[in-house]
């Protein structure tokens, strides 16, 4: 039985991949970047870590486990996390928030500041750019923000690779589509022609951000305390201990009645008493 078993494994996969191994995956990215990957995931993780395999030079992914429990490969955890975590992103996704933050939040933090103060704002799980570089386009836009706040935006994420895209500012045409012409005229720069254009974004956004790759589950930026914090769409990869974890960990980050954005889908609601409800998907520190 074992040896038909193992036959099947080898007709089904270019790389001997088992559910030990499997198991094996979602436990070492639990362990390194705090994320629950779900049962029925096994299939996607094959297709995502067979390149590394590949690139690697290895027939089996127990081969690739022990590669990255080593001392020796501490670079490629970096190439598995970034495998395995996925960049669903776009220019003011979920619209209804940046109005909020337009109208609401900016004009807020504007009235009740000196001329030039800070407003830190915080992306943590930035992708590759286009929450940051909406949050500085309603900056910008924003007239009591853009007189009296001196907006700085740290973007994080966890993923190497996006962050150094996001950072160069370089989207295809298909990546703005959904942009207004007038915001795509004053805030991009075409760069190339035809099928091949892409858009830059201009430097004056582009000098509002600054990237970084971080992991959540270590230690965080010393540009703190945050006025504003965005972390829409992470918290669903995290279990009910790691969001309240982090949860807590971001109240400590934010001054007293900062705001936290999370996605539409994510609440602190039974996670954490830190935070009341503000606006939709918005918390403020209690």
């Amino acid at each position: 039985m074992p040896g038909i078993l193992h036959r099947r494994i080898q007709l089904h996969y270019e790389y001997l991949y088992t559910q030990d191994d499997f198991e094996a995956v979602r436990e070492l990215l639990h362990a390194v970047a705090g994320i629950s990957l779900d049962a029925g995931k096994r299939e996607l993780v094959y297709g995502r870590l067979a390149r590394r395999l590949r690139a690697c030079g290895l027939d089996r992914f127990s081969a690739y486990l022990t590669l990255l429990r080593s001392a020796q490969g501490k670079a490629e955890v970096v190439h598995f996390i970034n495998a395995l975590t996925t960049n669903l992103t776009g220019f003011f996704r979920d619209p209804y928030q940046f109005d909020y933050l337009a109208e609401k939040v900016l004009p807020e933090a504007a009235a009740r500041t000196r001329s030039g103060q800070y407003y830190r704002i915080w992306s943590a799980g930035c992708s590759s750019g286009e929450e940051p570089y909406s949050i500085a386009m309603v900056a910008r836009e924003c007239s009591p923000c853009r007189d009296r706040l001196d907006v700085r935006i740290l973007a994080t994420d966890l993923d190497s690779s996006v962050v150094a895209k996001a950072r160069q500012g370089y989207y295809p045409q298909e990546r703005i589509a959904d942009l207004s012409s007038a915001l795509v005229h004053k805030w991009f720069r075409r760069r190339g022609g035809g099928d091949h254009s892409r858009f830059e974004v201009e430097p004056a956004l582009k000098e509002l951000v600054e990237f970084r790759r971080l992991n959540l589950m270590h230690e965080w930026p010393e540009q703190g305390p945050f006025d504003l914090i965005f972390c829409r769409h992470v918290m669903i990869y995290f279990d009910h201990s790691t969001r309240r974890t982090l949860f807590e960990r971001y109240a400590d980050s934010l001054v007293d009645g900062g705001y936290l954005f999370l996605g539409r889908s994510e609440t602190v609601h039974t996670v954490s008493e830190c935070f009341a409800p503000a606006g939709p998907a918005v918390y403020r520190k209690r």
